[in-house]
């Protein structure tokens, strides 16, 4: 099955035309400063062709107007006609407690999503936007909502509950919800393929690092708890987020700063984390440059940074009784050697030990552990598209089957 892949963002889309019975993506690519100048489209075949194109795209409908052309274009596409795209998948960051798995959109699944706004106001909107837009260029193809949050619904009340009045758990769902679910789901299941095991009879930590950062506790395939939580804000130190605090700091700035809400929220979710330590970049790559130059707080942002995933995977590890796997992915988790070995060091008494010749090596999917260590350390590029698409693929392939 042929399937377009989009994940919408408020001035972004990226999109992916996948074939599910190969589980290739025939072509792939990024709408990139919807609505502002200098808006540009980046595209990709699967034969390594690809194009540029500087072109005004003022919204949503013309992003995916513009998307469908480069698939059908003569040169740049691989399809011959819409009909071809058989379903579409749409990464979504926040289902609630509403959606523990994916979903065929529909009017009330629309509404719900909506009703979810105030939980993921910087995402949520973008993501109905380009559904919409979808809807009205492609009238006829289903389309299926894949969450991001989906995937740690199955969290025991004691994960994701908080120390606050249980009456605002119930009037306004204020609860752990956690993120990145998709990649927590695909890195773990790779894992045990890559062991030659059952995911049921695996402990798996799973580490997504990259601009956004979280770690899930994944117990016989099911994630029992994660670093993030009711947003996308707690947890591990990030690019440009400060993670895990004492919530009285935010209330004693915005007294002494005379800060309003929006400035706050503006300084825990733009201002912090990395590049707020570093007083220099979010990108750690710049961070892990900057650190061998002799620049102290860029050490001290990397210091901060693998410190507290090193002892999240140790809690996880307590919380699972035990660790048969530690798995790094996304852009730190996929390519930074110096982040890996910094977290791993130190943790030989947990049966976690690293090959630091197979670390440096240069191949994408590894076992970077000693020979013989009884943890595993894996690195696992992720591959979020092909969950959707495959996702996709199923529900559209049920619904055929029953009409």
């Amino acid at each position: 099955m042929k399937i377009l892949v989009i994940n919408c963002g408020s001035s972004s889309l990226k999109y992916q035309m996948m074939d599910t019975n190969t589980k290739v993506a025939l072509a792939k690519g990024l709408v990139d400063r919807i609505g502002l100048s200098g808006s540009v489209i980046k595209h990709q075949k699967s034969d390594g062709t690809s194009v540029n194109i500087d072109k005004d795209i003022p919204n949503h409908n013309v992003a995916v107007e513009s998307v469908l052309s480069l698939l059908l274009d003569e040169k740049q596409g691989v399809i011959k006609n819409k009909n071809e795209i058989e379903a579409i998948g749409h990464r979504i960051v926040h289902g609630g407690e509403a959606f523990a798995s994916s979903v065929l959109i529909n009017d009330a699944v629309m509404k719900e999503l909506e009703a979810n706004i105030e939980l993921a106001p910087l995402h949520n909107p973008s993501n109905i936007v380009g559904i919409v837009a979808c809807q009205k260029l492609l009238p006829s193809v289903m389309q299926v909502g894949v969450f991001d949050t989906a995937f740690h619904q199955q969290m025991p009340a004691y994960a994701y509950l908080y120390g606050i009045p249980l009456d605002l758990y119930r009037k306004y769902k204020i609860r752990r919800y956690g993120f990145h679910g998709t990649s927590h789901y695909f890195v773990s299941n790779r894992a045990a393929e890559i062991l030659n095991k059952s995911i049921k009879d695996l402990k798996i930590v799973t580490c997504h690092l990259g601009n956004g950062c979280s770690i899930a506790a994944v117990k016989g395939g099911i994630s029992v708890d994660t670093s993030m939580g009711f947003t996308p804000l707690e947890g591990l130190l990030m690019g440009t987020r400060s993670g895990d605090m004492d919530p009285q700091i935010i209330l004693y700035i915005m007294g002494k700063e005379g800060i309003s809400k929006a400035d706050a929220e503006k300084l825990l979710n733009k201002s912090s984390g990395l590049a707020g330590l570093s007083e220099t970049s979010s990108d750690m790559r710049e961070i892990e440059s900057n650190m061998e130059s002799g620049d102290q707080k860029c050490k001290t942002a990397f210091d901060v940074f693998c410190y507290r995933v090193k002892k999240y995977i140790g809690s996880y590890a307590v919380a699972m009784g035990g660790v048969d796997a530690v798995v790094f992915t996304g852009g730190i988790g996929e390519n930074s050697t110096i982040v890996r070995k910094s977290v791993c060091e130190g943790m030989d008494f947990l049966g976690i030990k690293l090959d630091n010749a197979k670390n440096i090596s240069k191949d994408k999917e590894k076992d970077i552990s000693v020979d013989g260590s009884p943890v595993r350390i894996l690195v696992v590029p992720t591959n979020e598209e092909l969950v959707i698409a495959m996702d996709t693929n199923r529900i559209v392939s049920e619904l055929k089957k029953k009409n």
